[in-house]
């Protein structure tokens, strides 16, 4: 059945569950390095291994972090908080039990603002932001005849992210997922990669008939890690619920995986009800009181988030929505444009300069904006020999930004001149030019004169080959009209 006749009869319900793992030094309950990469099983303590006899220590960054991002999301900040006990049993796992939060998280409710392709706005409501600790990592395809455990990642701190049953498509699953990775990344407290496993989702999803208000039997779908994968993940079990109610059976209570190459999920286990975990507060831990003087103080710490800086690029700046998106979409392409901004008020020159020329520079190179030489000030003082037309925009592009990538630290007006490309502005100039360039071609002249205006384009070629590219076109172009229309 194809999802659209689907979704002609059913309405989807979806929530997603996001694990972000967090940038601190250590991890969140020992001092084992949190770093990615290393020799499987060497970032291990007594502590994290779960030894009889230790003790946990929380880490305090873990807490900061949760609070900026439940801040940024506009939830309500729990003052009074206890850890929790998480019991199962993994061979990940190596206490036995996990350290969360159940009854009291860091965060509660809150809202997260998406834009989905139509351009509607669609705010997802939030259930939760909670700390807790990864599990050790499991590779079942290296050895055909044991699964390998690496338990580097073993008390790694986590953020978990819950949203209310309030998704009702995987374009907007899609939308919310890259926000939430924008936000991560603005608030650099989690890199967002998921093909690193930094960042997880848990997808839960059900059907219900149109016009219903009883949810369908929901399914979750574990540890997707792509944004890609997320959207095809409940595409596929939106149509499989359907068929199976269709057909006149039940869904499954049960927890699946993605299989990606396939575009299919598969059954894994049965899905745990919360009893089967027998949480309880955790004894080793003492509770946490968030004073608010702490709040405000991290609270006057927070950088530009993308949705501010959405309203201010699309009022104050007046960008296209587009443009904005594609700015905001790395939040270092967001600060170099907004530090070309320190120098220009040419807001769309400069946006199309970072989204144009800077960025499929940075693509072709495959290097970060960071690494990238040109100092922001020079992109301005490239826009602005362009407005006062000293230069072309075409030599601009084709001659005077690859010399800067080359000699980043010379100013482009520097190079105009020493190349000698500063725009020839001069009328009389001009004219002696043009008069020349009429005269050569005799033929093509006349038939200018006598109104194909197709043959603009070829003395505007030959004014830019007789001047190497320095003539002003506007200028040009005026001085040709009035010599055309005077000549005999």
């Amino acid at each position: 059945m194809e999802l659209e006749k689907v979704l002609e009869k059913y309405e989807p319900v979806i929530g997603i569950e996001i694990h972000a793992q967090l940038k601190t030094k250590s991890k969140a309950y020992c001092g084992d390095l949190n770093e990615y990469g290393h020799v499987p099983n060497s970032l291990t303590s007594a502590i994290s291994l779960g030894h009889p006899g230790t003790l946990p220590k929380f880490n305090t960054a873990v807490l900061d972090h949760a609070i900026r991002l439940g801040l940024a999301c506009n939830c309500n900040i729990t003052k009074e908080m206890h850890f929790d006990r998480k019991n199962y049993f993994y061979a990940d796992l190596p206490k036995g039990y996990q350290i969360t939060q159940d009854k009291t998280p860091v965060c509660r409710q809150g809202e997260v603002l998406i834009r989905l392709k139509d351009g509607q706005e669609k705010t997802i409501e939030l259930t939760r932001i909670h700390m807790e600790e990864d599990s050790g990592k499991s590779t079942h395809d290296l050895d055909p005849l044991h699964t390998l455990i690496d338990l580097n990642r073993a008390g790694v701190p986590l953020l978990e992210i819950v949203t209310e049953p309030v998704i009702k498509s995987s374009e907007e699953a899609y939308q919310y997922v890259t926000e939430i990775r924008k936000l991560l990344r603005y608030l650099d407290i989690c890199d967002g990669n998921m093909e690193e496993g930094s960042m997880r989702c848990d997808v839960n999803v059900s059907i219900m008939p149109k016009g219903s208000n009883k949810f369908g039997q929901r399914v979750e779908i574990k540890n997707l890690n792509s944004i890609r994968n997320v959207q095809r993940s409940i595409d596929f079990e939106i149509i499989r619920h359907a068929n199976l109610l269709d057909n006149g059976q039940k869904v499954g209570v049960e927890t699946r995986t993605f299989d990606a190459p396939s575009g299919s999920t598969n059954a894994m286990r049965k899905k745990e009800a919360a009893h089967d975990y027998r949480y309880f507060p955790e004894p080793d831990l003492n509770p946490i009181l968030i004073e608010e003087k702490h709040l405000e103080k991290i609270r006057s710490e927070m950088p530009p988030l993308p949705n501010e800086l959405y309203k201010l690029f699309t009022s104050s700046y007046k960008l296209s929505s587009y443009d904005t998106l594609v700015l905001l979409e790395q939040k270092e392409i967001a600060l170099y444009f907004m530090a070309i901004l320190d120098h220009t008020k040419n807001f769309k020159s400069a946006a199309n300069w970072v989204m144009v020329n800077i960025k499929s520079y940075l693509n072709q190179q495959a290097i970060p904006i960071d690494d990238f030489q040109i100092p922001p000030k020079f992109i301005a003082e490239l826009i602005q020999l362009i407005d006062d037309n000293k230069i072309s925009h075409s030599l601009a592009s084709q001659k005077v930004f690859p010399n800067m990538l080359e000699n980043p630290k010379l100013s482009p007006n520097d190079i105009a001149e020493k190349n000698n490309w500063i725009s020839q502005s001069n009328k009389d100039d001009l004219s002696e030019i043009i008069e020349k360039i009429l005269s050569d071609n005799p033929n093509e002249t006349q038939r200018f004169k006598e109104g194909e205006k197709k043959l603009t384009g070829f003395f505007m070629g030959q004014i830019m080959k007789a001047t190497k590219g320095t003539a002003n076109p506007k200028l040009a172009a005026q001085v040709l009209h009035k010599i055309i229309q005077s000549h005999p």
